[in-house]
């Protein structure tokens, strides 16, 4: 392995590229205050869209643009719950109608837990007695 190495060079980060005549990106400084005191300035290109926070990087608070540009409001949503999901897909009429569906079924013995389906007979048996 060491044949194939090239000597001086370090794996990793040293670029062997010379910078003249190349015209970098135009940038500005956009600076951020977060709400324990942290001041920090971000280099951003002047094309990009300036957001309205930035994460500190010293506590991960989320720090306000100084040039007073606000956050947007998220408009929330409001919850969805199973009732809502329901009528998404069923009218009442439609669940009116499964409803009484699944009620006979029910009262018939067909669905349900067996200890509601107990025969009547057995609850007029006679106890034995015991002497």
């Amino acid at each position: 392995m060491g044949d194939r190495t090239l000597r001086g060079a370090r794996l990793g980060g040293q670029s062997f590229e010379d910078e003249r005549g190349i015209e970098f990106a135009a940038r500005q400084q956009v600076g951020y205050q977060c709400p324990r005191g942290h001041a920090f300035e971000i280099t951003m290109s002047v094309e990009a869209e300036v957001p309205a926070t930035w994460e500190c990087p010293r506590c991960g608070a989320d720090a306000l643009s100084v040039s007073g540009i606000q956050p947007e409001e998220k408009a929330e949503k409001p919850v969805r719950t199973h009732w809502d999901m329901l009528l998404e897909r069923r009218s009442i009429s439609e669940l009116e109608d499964i409803l009484t569906e699944r009620l006979e079924l029910l009262r018939g013995g067909e669905i349900g837990p067996a200890h509601l389906h107990r025969p009547a007979a057995r609850s007029g048996k006679k106890k034995k007695a015991t002497a």
